[in-house]
């Protein structure tokens, strides 16, 4: 364990506890959820988890206000609504509003505060959202998630090239990576001050950075069982220099 971090919190924020009518879409979305609290507690963070549609948005920033760090993690669709978008699309999945109103807001307050802040699959496109970019409501070329698979192989594996001035760089230490991803959206028109800082083969948009404050957001799935194995650690460690950096900050001001 890294001590100096411990008591340092990082919230971790889901969609939801329950999918009652999906089970095994929740088996595996708690796997991966689980993963992200387990590496970041080894890694000296006091953790706390919530999931965003279990209370209103209000509340989702009250009890997240004295976070050092946050981690919005994958899940359903973000409502269309939320950023200009019709339903009825190929592919649609549940939307679970509350919770997208929620982690909108607490992005918009991460950028306001300088909170370190990492988003993952959902999480990326909830930064792009929040900050009032927009999403290609469906892809399906293979390329990002293998398709008419059951649930537990639903992860293909395929590369990223990073760009190579990007933090996100910086913190995995190489340009060229393969990654684990499973989605069917994707980044379209960027929010404001946000850079692309990855691509796929296919020219897809597969991570983004805000220009000036600690916001990364990824599409792709560090905490999956089969990703690399070191990915998710140095994205946690990425965030814990982050908030190194800010307390710094704060405190040669003071």
């Amino acid at each position: 364990m890294n001590e100096e971090f411990t008591n340092r919190m990082l919230v971790v924020v889901e969609v939801t506890t329950a999918r009652p009518d999906r089970p095994a879409y929740h088996a595996k979305v708690q796997v991966l959820n689980s993963r992200v609290v387990a590496d970041a507690e080894t890694a000296g963070w006091a953790v706390i988890r919530i999931a965003a549609a279990d209370v209103t948005p209000a509340e989702l920033l009250r009890r997240t206000a004295d976070a050092d760090a946050l981690v919005i993690v994958g899940g359903e669709d973000i409502t269309p609504r939320f950023y200009g978008g019709s339903a009825g699309y190929e592919g649609e999945t549940a939307h679970f509003a509350t919770a997208d109103e929620g982690q909108i807001a607490l992005v918009q307050r991460a950028l306001a505060l300088g909170t370190p802040l990492l988003g993952i699959c959902r999480g990326l496109q909830i930064i792009n959202v929040a900050l009032g970019g927009t999403l290609v409501q469906h892809i399906d070329d293979g390329i990002h998630k293998n398709i008419d698979v059951p649930i537990d192989q639903i992860l293909v594996a395929h590369g990223v090239s990073l760009a190579a001035d990007s933090t996100l760089a910086s913190s995995l230490g190489r340009v060229d990576i393969s990654v684990q991803s499973a989605h069917h959206q994707i980044v379209d028109r960027l929010g404001a001050n946000l850079v692309a800082a990855a691509h796929a083969p296919d020219g897809l948009i597969e991570a983004l950075e805000h220009e000036s404050a600690p916001i990364t957001g990824v599409q792709w799935h560090p905490e999956a069982p089969d990703s690399p194995a070191d990915q998710l650690a140095l994205l946690l460690a990425g965030l814990a220099a982050q908030h190194s950096a800010r307390a710094l900050a704060g405190s040669l001001a003071a």
